[in-house]
């Protein structure tokens, strides 16, 4: 196990995908949060934490979106749902998707298929922890990065979250 980011480098990244949403979405006014479960959420319930502490009268609109029967890849065995939770339409909304990791872009363009069950967005973001680059079988990149790694296919990125996992911190398994 090879460690890339520490539990303070972690909270500092994740301080910094809030501010880099924050520039580009200064009044969120017209934008929603959408976190992608089930690893994804753990991300996004800390980026709009640090939303509402930089401006804590701010009214964030934050969703939690499940992909599983949206998925292409997965379709075969029995899976369990996540709990879906988006209490508003996103019609004509910027819309910020936010995962912990991307890999192959197959988890993102689910989440594509799954936000149309909730309106048409203006435009949809997406913002990531970790970026593995050169492992994308379709052409989605992140607007927003934590942090991009080179990895072969045979490692395995693993964000560990305090809430799940007992500590926080980022590491490529062999």
């Amino acid at each position: 196990m090879k460690s890339i980011l520490s539990e303070q480098q972690l909270a500092i990244t994740i301080r910094r995908l809030a501010h880099q949403i924050l520039e580009t979405h200064i009044d969120l006014e017209n934008t929603v949060l959408i976190g992608l479960q089930p690893r994804g959420i753990f991300l996004s319930d800390q980026i709009v934490a640090e939303i509402k502490k930089e401006f804590p009268s701010a009214r964030v609109q934050y969703g939690k979106l499940d992909i599983t029967f949206y998925r292409d890849d997965i379709r075969r065995e029995l899976h369990v749902a996540n709990q879906t939770d988006i209490p508003f339409s996103i019609e004509g909304k910027k819309v910020v998707l936010i995962d912990d990791v991307l890999y192959t872009g197959r988890t993102i363009r689910a989440a594509l298929d799954a936000l149309l069950d909730f309106g048409r967005p203006e435009k949809v973001e997406l913002c990531v922890l970790i970026d593995r680059r050169f492992s994308r079988q379709f052409p989605i990149q992140p607007d927003y990065v934590g942090k991009s790694i080179d990895s072969i296919i045979s490692q395995k990125v693993k964000v560990y979250w305090k809430k799940k996992d007992g500590r926080e911190e980022v590491a490529i398994l062999d």
